[in-house]
């Protein structure tokens, strides 16, 4: 891959947590990666000088020689932006799309031409390699392009191959479910001053519990429950803890959450992914 061009249409979170993966597990090197927006120059220009990328307004002159565009915008803008750059854009290149609920028919029938186009859903963890990203190839993909879009993503974390229509669902997990991991660790580190603890020393009790928790779930065949049970004893601590989140419901309230997300994900690619039934492809 040293000769490929990469090209980012979006400099947000997810496209600062993707390349600055590729960069540091030299799978690309910064002088490969170009990265534009629509008019945030100060973001641009903060990127430049943190990874030494290459920074554009101007879409003609990112996407002229890329190889690879990696559409990383937001979703609700995803029309114009495909329509702004449709003239700079070829079937010879690979569009890989990182857009929740934006089906890869869509942006095809956008761009107005049959270049490839591979769907994927990474998340920030990216930024250190530890991203879970599922890909799904579009019609017109090659094997070859699925391949070269799995060894890309390979830097960043672990890649899974799907079926499109699963994208909605998996969607809720493999993308959003970072932010929901977040915000649990929030409710416990915002806990330590109740419990009268040194917030350094609490913090890494509960990112190296977290940790250690995660690495006995990959290593164990037992199930979720039969762990927590093995913790809980009559009487004990943890009993007195797990009958807090069954009174209200906390594993039901987790699922209701996911089934949001993935719910939207399906909205937005029905309110975003529509073609006209009486247009002629």
């Amino acid at each position: 891959m040293q000769n490929f061009k990469v090209a980012f249409i979006g400099a947000g979170a997810m496209a600062e947590a993707i390349f600055s993966g590729f960069i540091k597990k030299q799978k690309l090197t910064p002088d490969q990666i170009s990265v534009t927006n629509r008019q945030n120059t100060k973001r641009l220009l903060e990127l430049k000088e943190r990874y030494g990328i290459n920074t554009y307004s101007n879409h003609e002159i990112v996407l002229q020689d890329a190889d690879v565009v990696i559409l990383a915008m937001k979703p609700t803008s995803v029309t114009q932006a495909l329509a702004s750059i449709r003239p700079f854009t070829s079937e010879n290149q690979l569009f890989i799309s990182v857009l929740a609920g934006i089906t890869t028919e869509y942006i095809s029938y956008i761009l107005g031409h049959n270049a490839p186009v591979i769907r994927v859903m990474p998340n920030t963890s990216a930024a250190v390699g530890s991203s879970t990203t599922v890909i799904a190839a579009g019609d017109h993909a090659n094997e070859k392009q699925l391949k070269l879009t799995e060894s890309l993503f390979q830097s960043i974390g672990i890649v899974k191959l799907v079926k499109e229509i699963d994208m909605d669902s998996i969607t809720a997990i493999a993308g959003s479910g970072p932010a929901f991991i977040y915000y649990l660790v929030e409710a416990m580190t915002d806990s330590l001053e109740e419990l009268e603890l040194d917030p350094q020393l609490g913090e890494e009790l509960i990112l190296q519990m977290i940790q250690g928790s995660v690495d006995l779930l990959k290593t164990t065949n037992l199930p979720p429950r039969e762990l927590y049970e093995q913790v809980k004893s009559p009487g004990g601590t943890t009993e007195a803890g797990l009958h807090v989140l069954a009174n209200h419901d906390v594993q039901r309230s987790i699922m209701n959450c996911l089934e949001k997300a993935a719910n939207r994900s399906k909205q937005i690619s029905k309110e975003m992914s529509t073609i006209p039934e009486d247009t002629i492809r």
